[in-house]
Protein backbone atom coordinates (compact mmCIF):
# COMPACT_ATOMS: atom_id res chain seq x y z
CA UNK A 1 0.00 0.00 0.00
CA UNK A 2 2.98 2.32 0.35
CA UNK A 3 3.42 2.36 -3.44
CA UNK A 4 -0.27 3.11 -3.89
CA UNK A 5 -0.04 6.02 -1.39
CA UNK A 6 2.89 7.43 -3.31
CA UNK A 7 0.96 7.15 -6.54
CA UNK A 8 -2.05 8.90 -5.04
CA UNK A 9 0.18 11.75 -3.89
CA UNK A 10 1.67 12.02 -7.36
CA UNK A 11 -1.77 12.10 -8.96
CA UNK A 12 -2.69 15.13 -6.91
CA UNK A 13 -0.28 17.00 -9.17
CA UNK A 14 -1.37 15.26 -12.36
CA UNK A 15 1.62 13.03 -13.06
CA UNK A 16 2.88 9.59 -12.16
CA UNK A 17 6.30 9.50 -10.56
CA UNK A 18 8.41 7.03 -12.59
CA UNK A 19 9.86 5.29 -9.54
CA UNK A 20 6.38 4.17 -8.57
CA UNK A 21 5.85 2.31 -11.82
CA UNK A 22 7.17 -1.09 -12.80
CA UNK A 23 10.03 0.52 -14.68
CA UNK A 24 13.25 1.99 -13.32
CA UNK A 25 13.72 5.48 -14.71
CA UNK A 26 15.52 6.94 -11.71
CA UNK A 27 19.03 8.39 -12.24
CA UNK A 28 20.43 6.35 -9.32
CA UNK A 29 21.22 3.41 -11.54
CA UNK A 30 24.93 3.10 -12.07
CA UNK A 31 24.65 1.75 -15.58
CA UNK A 32 22.47 4.35 -17.23
CA UNK A 33 19.19 6.16 -17.10
CA UNK A 34 15.92 4.44 -17.86
CA UNK A 35 16.46 4.69 -21.56
CA UNK A 36 19.69 2.67 -21.41
CA UNK A 37 19.00 -0.59 -23.15
CA UNK A 38 20.73 -3.86 -23.67
CA UNK A 39 21.49 -4.51 -27.30
CA UNK A 40 20.51 -7.93 -28.44
CA UNK A 41 22.48 -9.95 -30.91
CA UNK A 42 21.41 -10.25 -34.54
CA UNK A 43 18.49 -12.50 -35.29
CA UNK A 44 17.72 -14.93 -38.03
CA UNK A 45 15.03 -14.03 -40.50
CA UNK A 46 11.57 -15.40 -39.67
CA UNK A 47 10.03 -17.90 -42.01
CA UNK A 48 7.33 -15.49 -43.06
CA UNK A 49 9.92 -13.11 -44.51
CA UNK A 50 12.06 -15.45 -46.57
CA UNK A 51 10.59 -14.20 -49.81
CA UNK A 52 11.19 -10.54 -48.92
CA UNK A 53 14.23 -8.91 -50.48
CA UNK A 54 16.01 -6.63 -48.02
CA UNK A 55 19.04 -4.51 -48.67
CA UNK A 56 20.96 -5.85 -45.69
CA UNK A 57 19.95 -8.11 -42.84
CA UNK A 58 22.92 -7.03 -40.73
CA UNK A 59 22.63 -3.27 -41.11
CA UNK A 60 20.15 -1.32 -39.05
CA UNK A 61 17.42 0.35 -41.01
CA UNK A 62 15.99 3.67 -39.92
CA UNK A 63 12.47 4.57 -40.96
CA UNK A 64 12.73 7.24 -43.64
CA UNK A 65 10.25 8.76 -46.01
CA UNK A 66 8.99 12.05 -47.34
CA UNK A 67 6.03 12.43 -45.01
CA UNK A 68 4.81 15.94 -45.77
CA UNK A 69 5.88 19.49 -46.32
CA UNK A 70 6.92 19.55 -42.66
CA UNK A 71 9.74 17.13 -43.34
CA UNK A 72 13.20 18.55 -43.63
CA UNK A 73 13.98 16.63 -46.81
CA UNK A 74 13.07 13.65 -48.94
CA UNK A 75 15.16 11.36 -46.74
CA UNK A 76 14.10 12.81 -43.39
CA UNK A 77 13.54 10.04 -40.80
CA UNK A 78 9.95 9.66 -39.66
CA UNK A 79 11.01 7.93 -36.43
CA UNK A 80 14.21 8.26 -34.40
CA UNK A 81 14.51 4.58 -33.44
CA UNK A 82 16.23 2.30 -35.94
CA UNK A 83 14.64 -1.10 -36.45
CA UNK A 84 17.00 -4.06 -36.47
CA UNK A 85 15.12 -7.33 -36.92
CA UNK A 86 14.01 -8.76 -40.25
CA UNK A 87 10.40 -8.13 -39.28
CA UNK A 88 11.25 -4.53 -38.34
CA UNK A 89 13.02 -3.92 -41.64
CA UNK A 90 10.09 -5.42 -43.53
CA UNK A 91 7.62 -3.13 -41.73
CA UNK A 92 9.96 -0.19 -42.35
CA UNK A 93 9.66 -0.76 -46.09
CA UNK A 94 5.89 -1.00 -45.82
CA UNK A 95 5.71 2.21 -43.77
CA UNK A 96 7.75 4.04 -46.38
CA UNK A 97 6.14 2.70 -49.54
CA UNK A 98 2.61 1.58 -48.60
CA UNK A 99 1.72 2.73 -45.06
CA UNK A 100 -1.93 1.77 -45.54
CA UNK A 101 -0.84 -1.87 -45.78
CA UNK A 102 0.85 -1.90 -42.36
CA UNK A 103 -2.14 -3.46 -40.51
CA UNK A 104 -2.32 -6.35 -42.99
CA UNK A 105 1.45 -6.86 -42.80
CA UNK A 106 1.29 -6.85 -38.99
CA UNK A 107 -1.50 -9.42 -39.00
CA UNK A 108 0.63 -11.71 -41.17
CA UNK A 109 3.67 -11.35 -38.94
CA UNK A 110 1.64 -11.97 -35.77
CA UNK A 111 0.24 -15.15 -37.29
CA UNK A 112 3.78 -16.28 -38.05
CA UNK A 113 4.92 -15.50 -34.51
CA UNK A 114 1.98 -17.47 -33.13
CA UNK A 115 2.80 -20.42 -35.40
CA UNK A 116 6.44 -20.39 -34.30
CA UNK A 117 5.48 -20.19 -30.62
CA UNK A 118 3.00 -23.05 -30.92
CA UNK A 119 5.53 -25.18 -32.79
CA UNK A 120 8.11 -24.65 -30.06
CA UNK A 121 5.62 -25.69 -27.37
CA UNK A 122 4.87 -28.89 -29.26
CA UNK A 123 8.49 -29.90 -29.57
CA UNK A 124 9.41 -32.54 -27.04
CA UNK A 125 12.11 -31.50 -24.62
CA UNK A 126 15.04 -33.96 -24.47
CA UNK A 127 15.30 -36.03 -21.32
CA UNK A 128 17.48 -34.74 -18.53
CA UNK A 129 19.96 -37.49 -19.32
CA UNK A 130 20.52 -36.17 -22.83
CA UNK A 131 23.57 -34.05 -23.59
CA UNK A 132 21.36 -32.13 -26.01
CA UNK A 133 19.33 -30.58 -23.19
CA UNK A 134 21.57 -27.52 -22.78
CA UNK A 135 21.63 -26.94 -26.53
CA UNK A 136 17.85 -27.36 -26.74
CA UNK A 137 17.29 -24.76 -24.02
CA UNK A 138 19.72 -22.37 -25.64
CA UNK A 139 17.99 -22.66 -29.02
CA UNK A 140 14.60 -22.13 -27.36
CA UNK A 141 15.95 -19.04 -25.59
CA UNK A 142 17.33 -17.57 -28.83
CA UNK A 143 14.03 -18.14 -30.62
CA UNK A 144 12.08 -16.56 -27.76
CA UNK A 145 14.36 -13.51 -27.92
CA UNK A 146 13.81 -13.30 -31.67
CA UNK A 147 10.07 -13.27 -31.18
CA UNK A 148 10.31 -10.66 -28.41
CA UNK A 149 12.46 -8.43 -30.61
CA UNK A 150 10.06 -8.81 -33.53
CA UNK A 151 7.09 -8.08 -31.26
CA UNK A 152 8.69 -4.89 -29.92
CA UNK A 153 9.33 -3.60 -33.42
CA UNK A 154 5.80 -4.49 -34.53
CA UNK A 155 4.48 -2.39 -31.65
CA UNK A 156 6.82 0.47 -32.51
CA UNK A 157 5.88 0.40 -36.20
CA UNK A 158 2.19 0.59 -35.27
CA UNK A 159 2.85 3.61 -33.03
CA UNK A 160 4.72 5.30 -35.89
CA UNK A 161 1.85 4.55 -38.24
CA UNK A 162 -0.62 6.21 -35.88
CA UNK A 163 1.48 9.39 -35.96
CA UNK A 164 1.62 9.18 -39.75
CA UNK A 165 -2.16 8.73 -39.96
CA UNK A 166 -2.53 11.90 -37.89
CA UNK A 167 -0.08 13.66 -40.26
CA UNK A 168 2.29 14.38 -37.38
CA UNK A 169 6.04 14.01 -37.83
CA UNK A 170 7.91 12.58 -34.86
CA UNK A 171 10.71 14.67 -33.41
CA UNK A 172 14.10 13.48 -34.75
CA UNK A 173 17.12 12.75 -32.58
CA UNK A 174 18.06 15.75 -30.44
CA UNK A 175 21.64 16.27 -31.52
CA UNK A 176 22.95 19.85 -31.49
CA UNK A 177 25.25 20.71 -34.37
CA UNK A 178 28.77 21.78 -33.28
CA UNK A 179 28.74 24.49 -35.96
CA UNK A 180 25.50 25.92 -34.56
CA UNK A 181 25.95 25.42 -30.84
CA UNK A 182 24.42 28.82 -30.14
CA UNK A 183 21.12 27.84 -31.78
CA UNK A 184 18.24 25.99 -30.08
CA UNK A 185 17.87 22.34 -31.01
CA UNK A 186 14.11 22.56 -31.60
CA UNK A 187 14.04 23.13 -35.34
CA UNK A 188 11.09 20.77 -35.74
CA UNK A 189 7.66 22.02 -36.88
CA UNK A 190 5.13 23.08 -34.29
CA UNK A 191 2.19 20.67 -34.34
CA UNK A 192 0.71 21.26 -30.90
CA UNK A 193 -2.85 21.67 -32.16
CA UNK A 194 -2.77 18.36 -34.01
CA UNK A 195 -1.41 16.58 -30.95
CA UNK A 196 -4.05 18.04 -28.64
CA UNK A 197 -6.88 16.95 -30.94
CA UNK A 198 -5.85 13.31 -30.46
CA UNK A 199 -7.02 13.30 -26.83
CA UNK A 200 -10.45 13.47 -25.23
CA UNK A 201 -11.47 16.76 -23.60
CA UNK A 202 -11.10 15.20 -20.14
CA UNK A 203 -7.62 13.83 -20.90
CA UNK A 204 -6.60 17.17 -22.40
CA UNK A 205 -7.50 18.90 -19.13
CA UNK A 206 -4.96 16.74 -17.31
CA UNK A 207 -2.37 17.19 -20.06
CA UNK A 208 -2.69 20.98 -19.78
CA UNK A 209 -2.14 20.72 -16.02
CA UNK A 210 0.85 18.48 -16.72
CA UNK A 211 2.32 21.13 -19.02
CA UNK A 212 1.61 23.94 -16.55
CA UNK A 213 3.39 22.11 -13.77
CA UNK A 214 6.45 21.50 -15.93
CA UNK A 215 6.69 24.88 -17.67
CA UNK A 216 5.11 27.08 -15.00
CA UNK A 217 4.45 30.65 -16.10
CA UNK A 218 6.29 29.95 -19.36
CA UNK A 219 3.57 27.60 -20.59
CA UNK A 220 2.39 30.28 -23.06
CA UNK A 221 5.90 31.45 -23.96
CA UNK A 222 7.03 29.73 -27.14
CA UNK A 223 10.02 31.89 -28.05
CA UNK A 224 12.20 32.25 -24.94
CA UNK A 225 15.21 29.94 -24.95
CA UNK A 226 16.74 28.15 -21.96
CA UNK A 227 19.85 26.06 -21.46
CA UNK A 228 18.79 22.73 -19.97
CA UNK A 229 20.51 19.47 -19.15
CA UNK A 230 19.89 16.96 -21.91
CA UNK A 231 19.65 14.26 -19.25
CA UNK A 232 16.83 16.14 -17.51
CA UNK A 233 14.94 16.60 -20.76
CA UNK A 234 15.22 12.87 -21.40
CA UNK A 235 13.94 12.08 -17.92
CA UNK A 236 10.88 14.29 -18.34
CA UNK A 237 10.21 12.89 -21.83
CA UNK A 238 10.29 9.29 -20.58
CA UNK A 239 8.10 10.16 -17.58
CA UNK A 240 5.63 11.90 -19.88
CA UNK A 241 5.42 8.82 -22.13
CA UNK A 242 4.50 6.73 -19.09
CA UNK A 243 2.04 9.40 -17.98
CA UNK A 244 0.36 9.30 -21.41
CA UNK A 245 0.14 5.51 -21.21
CA UNK A 246 -1.52 5.74 -17.79
CA UNK A 247 -3.77 8.60 -18.87
CA UNK A 248 -5.14 6.71 -21.88
CA UNK A 249 -5.75 3.66 -19.74
CA UNK A 250 -7.84 5.48 -17.13
CA UNK A 251 -9.53 7.72 -19.72
CA UNK A 252 -10.71 4.63 -21.60
CA UNK A 253 -12.44 3.38 -18.45
CA UNK A 254 -13.78 6.85 -17.64
CA UNK A 255 -15.34 7.28 -21.09
CA UNK A 256 -16.99 3.85 -20.86
CA UNK A 257 -18.48 4.55 -17.42
CA UNK A 258 -19.60 8.01 -18.50
CA UNK A 259 -21.32 6.60 -21.60
CA UNK A 260 -23.11 3.97 -19.55
CA UNK A 261 -23.90 6.48 -16.77
CA UNK A 262 -22.25 4.47 -14.00
CA UNK A 263 -19.68 7.02 -12.85
CA UNK A 264 -19.22 7.12 -9.05
CA UNK A 265 -21.68 9.49 -7.38
CA UNK A 266 -18.94 11.65 -5.93
CA UNK A 267 -17.33 12.11 -9.33
CA UNK A 268 -20.65 13.20 -10.85
CA UNK A 269 -21.03 15.86 -8.15
CA UNK A 270 -17.45 17.06 -8.64
CA UNK A 271 -18.08 17.23 -12.39
CA UNK A 272 -20.99 19.57 -11.72
CA UNK A 273 -18.79 21.74 -9.52
CA UNK A 274 -16.18 21.73 -12.26
CA UNK A 275 -18.62 23.10 -14.81
CA UNK A 276 -19.23 26.10 -12.54
CA UNK A 277 -15.49 26.82 -12.25
CA UNK A 278 -14.72 26.11 -15.91
CA UNK A 279 -16.79 29.02 -17.21
CA UNK A 280 -13.80 31.31 -16.65
CA UNK A 281 -10.21 31.01 -17.78
CA UNK A 282 -8.67 31.58 -14.37
CA UNK A 283 -6.84 28.85 -12.50
CA UNK A 284 -8.82 27.37 -9.63
CA UNK A 285 -6.53 25.86 -6.98
CA UNK A 286 -7.44 22.46 -5.66
CA UNK A 287 -7.08 21.64 -1.95
CA UNK A 288 -3.43 21.59 -0.89
CA UNK A 289 -2.33 21.72 -4.54
CA UNK A 290 -0.33 24.90 -4.03
CA UNK A 291 1.74 23.21 -1.34
CA UNK A 292 2.78 20.33 -3.55
CA UNK A 293 5.27 20.31 -6.36
CA UNK A 294 5.31 18.33 -9.55
CA UNK A 295 7.42 15.14 -9.12
CA UNK A 296 9.44 16.07 -12.19
CA UNK A 297 9.69 19.80 -11.49
CA UNK A 298 13.04 19.27 -9.79
CA UNK A 299 14.39 18.36 -13.21
CA UNK A 300 13.73 21.96 -14.27
CA UNK A 301 15.23 23.72 -11.27
CA UNK A 302 18.03 24.98 -13.49
CA UNK A 303 15.66 26.72 -15.91
CA UNK A 304 15.79 30.45 -15.17
CA UNK A 305 12.47 32.12 -14.27
CA UNK A 306 10.41 29.12 -15.31
CA UNK A 307 8.04 29.62 -12.38
CA UNK A 308 7.51 25.87 -12.33
CA UNK A 309 7.15 25.47 -8.58
CA UNK A 310 3.92 25.57 -6.65
CA UNK A 311 1.65 26.06 -9.64
CA UNK A 312 -2.06 25.76 -8.92
CA UNK A 313 -4.09 23.23 -10.87
CA UNK A 314 -7.31 23.65 -12.76
CA UNK A 315 -10.04 21.26 -11.64
CA UNK A 316 -10.14 18.18 -13.86
CA UNK A 317 -13.03 15.76 -14.24
CA UNK A 318 -10.73 12.88 -15.08
CA UNK A 319 -8.43 13.71 -12.16
CA UNK A 320 -11.39 13.61 -9.75
CA UNK A 321 -12.32 10.25 -11.20
CA UNK A 322 -8.82 8.85 -10.74
CA UNK A 323 -8.68 10.11 -7.17
CA UNK A 324 -11.74 7.96 -6.43
CA UNK A 325 -9.74 4.75 -7.11
CA UNK A 326 -8.72 2.53 -4.24
CA UNK A 327 -5.02 1.90 -3.73
CA UNK A 328 -4.97 -1.46 -5.48
CA UNK A 329 -6.78 -0.19 -8.58
CA UNK A 330 -4.53 2.84 -8.77
CA UNK A 331 -1.43 0.66 -8.56
CA UNK A 332 -2.74 -1.61 -11.29
CA UNK A 333 -3.58 1.23 -13.66
CA UNK A 334 -0.19 2.85 -13.07
CA UNK A 335 1.64 -0.31 -14.12
CA UNK A 336 3.01 -0.73 -17.62
CA UNK A 337 1.71 -4.15 -18.54
CA UNK A 338 4.40 -5.66 -20.74
CA UNK A 339 8.18 -5.81 -20.86
CA UNK A 340 7.96 -5.03 -24.56
CA UNK A 341 6.27 -1.67 -23.86
CA UNK A 342 8.92 -0.84 -21.23
CA UNK A 343 11.66 -1.67 -23.72
CA UNK A 344 10.07 0.52 -26.39
CA UNK A 345 9.98 3.51 -24.03
CA UNK A 346 13.64 3.00 -23.13
CA UNK A 347 14.83 2.56 -26.70
CA UNK A 348 12.76 5.37 -28.17
CA UNK A 349 13.96 7.83 -25.50
CA UNK A 350 17.56 6.74 -25.97
CA UNK A 351 17.20 7.16 -29.74
CA UNK A 352 16.01 10.72 -29.14
CA UNK A 353 18.50 11.88 -26.52
CA UNK A 354 21.37 9.41 -26.72
CA UNK A 355 22.79 7.26 -23.94
CA UNK A 356 23.92 9.45 -21.06
CA UNK A 357 27.06 8.92 -19.05
CA UNK A 358 25.87 8.42 -15.48
CA UNK A 359 28.50 8.63 -12.76
CA UNK A 360 27.51 8.02 -9.14
CA UNK A 361 29.64 9.74 -6.53
CA UNK A 362 30.71 7.97 -3.31
CA UNK A 363 27.98 9.94 -1.53
CA UNK A 364 25.37 8.31 -3.79
CA UNK A 365 24.53 11.41 -5.83
CA UNK A 366 24.69 11.80 -9.60
CA UNK A 367 27.78 13.54 -10.97
CA UNK A 368 26.42 15.80 -13.71
CA UNK A 369 29.78 17.26 -14.73
CA UNK A 370 29.71 15.28 -18.00
CA UNK A 371 26.06 15.98 -18.71
CA UNK A 372 25.45 17.75 -22.00
CA UNK A 373 23.55 21.04 -21.93
CA UNK A 374 21.28 21.97 -24.83
CA UNK A 375 19.50 25.15 -25.80
CA UNK A 376 15.80 24.75 -26.39
CA UNK A 377 12.82 27.09 -26.49
CA UNK A 378 9.89 26.71 -24.14
CA UNK A 379 7.75 26.12 -27.20
CA UNK A 380 10.05 23.24 -28.10
CA UNK A 381 9.73 21.82 -24.58
CA UNK A 382 5.95 21.99 -24.86
CA UNK A 383 6.09 20.15 -28.18
CA UNK A 384 8.34 17.46 -26.67
CA UNK A 385 6.00 16.84 -23.75
CA UNK A 386 2.89 16.77 -25.94
CA UNK A 387 4.51 14.24 -28.25
CA UNK A 388 5.66 12.11 -25.33
CA UNK A 389 2.18 11.97 -23.79
CA UNK A 390 0.68 11.10 -27.19
CA UNK A 391 3.33 8.42 -27.75
CA UNK A 392 2.36 6.80 -24.45
CA UNK A 393 -1.33 6.97 -25.37
CA UNK A 394 -0.67 5.33 -28.74
CA UNK A 395 1.51 2.70 -27.05
CA UNK A 396 -1.42 1.66 -24.86
CA UNK A 397 -3.65 1.40 -27.94
CA UNK A 398 -1.30 -0.75 -30.02
CA UNK A 399 -0.32 -2.93 -27.07
CA UNK A 400 -3.99 -3.75 -26.51
CA UNK A 401 -4.57 -4.34 -30.22
CA UNK A 402 -1.62 -6.69 -30.65
CA UNK A 403 -2.36 -8.57 -27.42
CA UNK A 404 -5.85 -9.36 -28.73
CA UNK A 405 -4.22 -11.22 -31.62
CA UNK A 406 -0.99 -12.49 -30.10
CA UNK A 407 -1.27 -12.79 -26.32
CA UNK A 408 1.87 -11.53 -24.59
CA UNK A 409 0.64 -9.24 -21.81
CA UNK A 410 0.86 -10.86 -18.38
CA UNK A 411 -2.38 -11.08 -16.44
Amino acid sequence: MEAASALRSSLSTCIIRPSNLTTDFSPSRTTSLAFTTKRLSSFSQPKGLRSVSLRSQKKRTSIKASLSSDSTGPDAPIAPLQLESAVGQFLTQILVSHPHLVPAAVEQQLEQLQTDRDAQKQNEEPSSESTDLVLYKRIAEVKANERKKALEEILYALVVQKFMDAKISLIPSVTPSPSASFKPVDAWPGQDDKLELLHSPEALEMIQNHLSLILGNRVGDSTSVAEISKLRVGQVYAASVMYGYFLKRVDQRFQLEKATKILPEGVERENSDYQQHASGDERVPTPNSSAQTHPEVTSWSEVPNSGAFGQALKPSRLRNYVMSFDGESLQRYATIRSKEAVSIIEKHTEALFGRPEIVITPEGTVDSSKDEVIKISFGGLRRLVLEAVTFGSFLWDVESYVDSRYHFVAN
